[in-house]
């Protein structure tokens, strides 16, 4: 490990990520093995710009999770050389601002692919058998049965083919499902079949998305061209879904359901709170204990390799 730039002294890693090492204690051990000076994210949540300027400011490398690390912070971090995400999604990096200043960026790719996934399949699981509202009224003490569907034999199309979209293809597979796919560019091993956003929303039973970028895709008129009393499933980019025309969608019983990990702002405290027919969980992609292991194992030596 190379010392900071500031002449000999020890490196600096931030940890802006709003949890590190809960899932064990390795990535933190391997930091102090190397000899770097650990700085901590002191709030335990996610921080806002302001709080992730205060904490890199002088930090040679920053630990990442999805907090704002915009041009501002970069203009206050002048030590900063690394950002480690720790995940998938850049959305919340300015990758053009950091080029400029040389900073290098990196993140976990693979880690997360089987949490991300299996997420999406209990998602869609929960809302086709309404097991959340059921619960719900069990623990109120209704004994209260909802007729709800079987995932067998369903058309399903998945929006973004990528890593978690085809780990997802393979998880449904044992269910027989009829597969629809889609992506801005054609993939040459997907299990199922190709078409069109308009065509995948109208004929799909249940509805996942597992896109990287960011920008709206699902809003007021895509959720009109479901299909009626179909499933919609977003547990990969907050933002993707209008949730206030989702709102309206499950409200006015176009949709049967929904599951939503993500959200635009978060932590989400907005209006499907209040709709029984929506599972909402708070960004727990990665919570799986053998993924985020994993993921912070490889955000340090990721990180680590960078600033040697």
């Amino acid at each position: 490990m190379s010392s900071s730039a500031d002449g000999g002294s020890k490196a600096r890693v931030a940890l802006s990520v709003s949890s590190f090492g809960a899932a064990g204690p390795e990535p933190l051990d391997e930091l102090r093995s190397a000899g770097v000076e650990i700085l901590e994210n002191p709030h335990g949540r996610k921080l806002s710009e302001d709080e992730v300027a205060e904490l890199v400011r002088d930090a040679d490398g920053v630990i990442a999770g999805t907090e704002p690390l915009t041009e501002a912070v970069f203009e206050q971090c002048t030590r900063l050389r690394v950002i480690s995400r720790v995940g998938v999604g850049m959305d919340n990096v300015d990758l053009a601002a950091a080029e400029r200043r040389g900073i290098a960026v990196c993140n976990t790719p693979d880690a997360v692919t089987d949490a991300a996934a299996e997420l999406a399949l209990g998602g869609m699981l929960s809302a086709l058998r309404h097991l959340s509202e059921m619960d719900a009224e069990l623990r109120a003490r209704r004994w209260t049965r909802k007729m709800g569907a079987l995932l067998r034999g369903k058309t399903v199309g998945i929006v973004g083919l990528g890593r978690v979209g085809h780990r997802v293809a393979a998880l449904l597979a044992p269910f027989e499902p009829r597969l629809l796919g889609h992506d801005v560019v054609q993939v040459e091993d997907f299990a199922g079949e190709q078409v069109t956003l308009d065509e995948l929303l109208s004929r799909s039973d249940v509805v996942t998305l597992h896109v990287s970028g960011g920008g709206q895709l699902i809003g007021r008129d895509e959720l009109a061209a479901m299909k009626p009393g179909a499933v919609l499933v977003n547990a990969a980019r907050g933002g993707l879904v209008d949730e206030e025309a989702l709102h309206e969608a499950l409200t006015e019983g176009h949709l049967a359901g929904a599951y939503l990990d993500v959200f635009a702002k978060e932590p989400y405290e907005g209006p499907l709170t209040e709709l029984p027919n929506v599972l909402l969980t708070p960004h727990a992609g990665s919570y799986a204990r053998e993924a985020r292991a994993l993921m912070e194992q490889e955000a340090v030596r990721n990180l680590l390799e960078k600033l040697s």
